[in-house]
């Protein structure tokens, strides 16, 4: 089987990328021939005309009428892998979302107008900003609306050199590429146009194939199970979740943190050994108390819980934080309140550049560096070590604040 590929898609509104992933989907053939000809006869019915900006938008609106198309997993094939679109909306007001799927990204497809009052905007920066904090280090910038600027050399080199003045802080280096595209006429998409023979690189979705570095196998780092739930059957309870990284068998022994229960694996239900990616039940050889918010991992690598950490973190709402406030932190199934003892940086989140140190509050859009004090232990990871486990949202009544990673302990 081809090896999958997250891409994280991003954009400022109106560049072009429901065209640019319409497009996709209708040359990679990732539609059904039934499928394409009934979202057809659907456009001609609304009166519209069919542009492949219309594919994703009739999926979109059709999705609960059993389209087996997630709007923001959307899959397509190519010879060499089989990539996810994770389709994170442009609007400031859905960055949250973004963040949630950036995470699980290899790469990121960032799509910049090629129009004269369009090109490198302030969404544009941002999201770059925000792929480089939850660690997708792989970008390709497609400048797409070629068609609109006669396909113009010149303006692809202006807004390639525009995007590398505030791309040089943020260290991608050897792993950034540029493409003009049209999406819209399907040039440099799979093949290479004729309209820009001056371009001497690979169409879009080869250079997706040759550049791009699956990530790390989490196979082979510690096991971590977060416990989402656990119900009882036949006396015996059942303790759920995802395994983020490692493997589990019968017979293996286990310990839960914040917890320290310590058990042996009786049995995986459905399964003989569960792997990362796999939601799963299993029971112990006796009836322990676990319970959500718990953290599996072996006796022999085991989790460790925190009360103190240092967190970067990006601010997604107008209330913004300040140093003392007391606040919930969610990091996957565990929801710990704690309190924000010192702020070390307030950072631009267009440019990357440190605005103020040790700054007293932080605001909407603002980036930061600070450090946080729980109430009670919380099973974390170093971002870079485990994702999974060192992502946090931050809240306030319900309400996300901000999201972040985990940096240092």
């Amino acid at each position: 089987m081809k090896p999958k590929i997250n891409i994280v898609m991003v954009g400022h509104v109106d560049h072009g990328k429901s065209t640019l992933i319409g497009r996709l989907l209708y040359d990679t053939k990732s539609i059904k021939p039934g499928k394409l000809k009934e979202i057809e006869q659907t456009a001609k019915k609304l009166g519209k005309k069919m542009e492949f900006a219309f594919i994703l938008d009739s999926l979109q609106e059709e999705r609960e009428g059993g389209i087996t198309i997630d709007t923001t997993q959307i899959p397509f094939e190519t010879e060499k892998y089989r990539y996810n679109i994770i389709d994170a909306p442009g609007h400031r007001e859905f960055i949250k979302n973004m963040l949630s799927g950036a995470s699980n990204a290899e790469a990121g497809v960032v799509l910049v107008s090629a129009k004269s009052n369009e090109g490198v905007q302030e969404q544009t920066r941002r999201h770059v900003f925000l792929l480089k904090l939850f660690g997708v280090k792989q970008i390709f910038f497609a400048v797409n609306k070629m068609d609109t600027v006669d396909y113009s050399k010149k303006r692809f080199e202006e807004i390639k050199d525009k995007t590398m003045v505030f791309l040089n802080s943020f260290g991608y280096g050897e792993n950034l590429h540029f493409v003009p595209i049209s999406a819209r006429c399907g040039e440099n998409i799979i093949n290479k146009s004729k309209e820009m023979e001056w371009y001497t690189g690979l169409p879009l979705v080869r250079l997706l194939d040759e550049k791009i570095k699956p990530k790390t196998n989490p196979l082979e780092k510690p096991l971590r199970i977060p416990v989402q739930l656990v119900q009882e059957r036949g006396g015996e309870k059942i303790i759920m979740g995802r395994v983020e990284s490692g493997s589990l068998k019968a017979g293996d022994d286990v310990i839960f943190k914040p917890s320290g229960i310590k058990g042996k694996i009786k049995k995986i239900e459905e399964k003989e050994k569960a792997v990362p990616g796999d939601s799963v039940g299993f029971r112990l050889t006796d009836n322990l108390d676990v319970k959500r918010g718990d953290v599996c991992g072996l006796k022999n690598r085991p989790p460790s819980a925190y009360t103190e950490f240092t967190s970067k973190i990006f601010i997604l709402s107008e209330r913004g934080v300040q140093t003392g406030d007391v606040l919930d932190f969610r990091c996957n199934t565990s929801l710990v309140k704690g309190k924000i003892i010192s702020m070390l940086k307030r950072i631009d989140s267009e440019t990357g550049e440190i605005i103020e140190d040790n700054p007293k509050k932080l605001h909407l859009n603002d980036a930061g560096v600070l450090k946080v004090k729980l109430s009670s232990p919380m099973v974390l990871e170093k971002f870079e070590d485990i994702p999974e486990l060192g992502r946090l949202m931050i809240e306030n009544k319900g309400g996300v604040v901000a999201a972040g990673i985990i940096s240092e302990f």
